[in-house]
């Protein structure tokens, strides 16, 4: 097939958009992608990148638009969707290649589907779109706007509006067909799952840190108010006079309050903050950690879903907490590796300790259930070929 794929990010931003659209090639497709010059993360477009029209990666051909590049505030973010939103509609619009399906992947925003849309509309070719983030939901559980407000009552129609555009939507956590349902009120599509592939380390070479401590755990991922890091910190001051740290890396709105919180509660001998370390670095900590933490608010239909960090964690053969109710916890307990806390700090120290204090056969165990369970159902090949099926049916209509 001739598969055009639309999304706002794409290597070397780190996200799993690259890892599909290099999947589909190696299953014999013919992949074009329209996304915007590397700027995610790195608070600018990537010097080597503002020339950059057009290139060749691992056999996928992509289209690499002009926008704002992403820096810290809400203006910033919003005038780094809007200007991906209207360049590559217009790119769309123009674009002579003839495909036989369209596929856009929604990170976020939600406006970033409607290139998909015009070019579908356009030319008669259907669209499929792979949700990974709810929206207007999303702005909600991340107070970038309150619910009562008027941005909010046009984010939901404009949301609306793209969703029933799309010919059919594949959705990342079951529960994300509850919200299409019941808040959007949008029942015309399959809503099939099909799990958000994780992103895949590039290294083969890791060598993994010596820790001090006799236990050690380990937070790895975004730090927000939905994420709970300042109840994992909290936890810490239950297990001040128990040989175990507390490891964190990544960033996130959250990240100056929980480094003063670190101060503030006394916990700088407990807990550490090592940065936001890409994949391969933060990997480092993995190997011999006693276990890792996944922790997701039971907040709106978000604090349902499968967080991305809960299927990466299987990959890695170690035990995890789980801090985490709705769909991830459900897909913990079918991989039967994890031990699980409500919200209570106290009850999430009760948890850390439950797991240091295994034997390291039955952590091994654990282990192994949670690495048997990602390479039988959660596997980057195993997701691309539910997702090439898809395609194809829907190219079939």
């Amino acid at each position: 097939m001739r598969i055009l794929l639309v999304s706002q990010y794409y290597f070397p931003e780190r996200n799993s958009v690259s890892d599909i659209a290099e999947g589909l090639v190696k299953l014999g497709h013919n992949v074009t992608v329209i996304t915007g010059k590397p700027n995610y993360g790195f608070n600018k477009i990537l010097p080597e990148y503002k020339k950059v029209k057009f290139e060749i990666l691992n056999g996928v051909e992509i289209h690499r638009l002009n926008l704002r590049p992403r820096k810290k505030g809400r203006i910033s973010v919003s005038l780094n969707y809007l200007s991906f939103h209207r360049n590559a509609k217009r790119f769309a619009s123009n674009l002579k290649q003839k495909f036989d399906v369209v596929l856009s992947i929604s990170l976020s925003p939600v406006i970033s589907i409607a290139p998909a849309i015009v070019y579908s509309k356009k030319n008669n070719v259907p669209h499929l779109l792979f949700c990974e983030d709810l929206w207007p939901e999303s702005t909600i559980i991340t107070h970038a706007v309150k619910k009562d407000s008027l941005i909010y009552k046009l984010l939901y129609k404009w949301s609306v509006s793209l969703y029933k555009k799309c010919d059919d939507i594949v959705v990342s956590s079951p529960s994300f067909k509850d919200y299409f349902f019941n808040v959007l009120n949008i029942k015309d599509k399959s809503f099939d799952y099909i799990n958000q592939p994780i992103i895949v380390s590039k290294s083969n070479k890791i060598e993994p840190i010596k820790y001090e401590a006799k236990y050690n755990v380990v937070y790895a991922g975004n730090i927000g108010s939905i994420q709970m890091v300042d109840k994992l910190i909290e936890a810490m001051k239950y297990l001040k006079n128990d040989d175990i740290k507390l490891h964190l890396m990544g960033m996130g709105g959250e990240l100056d309050s929980i480094k003063k919180q670190i101060i503030q509660e006394g916990l700088s001998d407990k807990v550490f903050y090592h940065g936001a370390l890409p994949i391969e670095q933060a990997e480092s900590y993995y190997f011999n950690a006693d276990a890792l933490i996944v922790s997701l608010k039971n907040e709106g239909y978000v604090g349902k879903t499968i967080p991305n960090k809960a299927i990466q964690y299987l990959k890695y053969g170690k035990p995890i907490i789980g801090v985490i109710s709705g769909d991830g916890k459900k897909l913990l307990e079918a991989a039967n590796g994890s031990v699980f806390s409500n919200e209570d700090p106290e009850e999430i120290a009760s948890a850390f300790m439950k797991i240091c204090k295994l034997s390291e056969k039955e952590k091994e165990a654990l282990g192994k259930n949670n690495k048997s369970y990602f390479d039988n159902y959660l596997s980057i090949k195993k997701i691309i070929l539910q997702l090439e099926q898809k395609l194809v049916d829907i190219a079939k209509k």
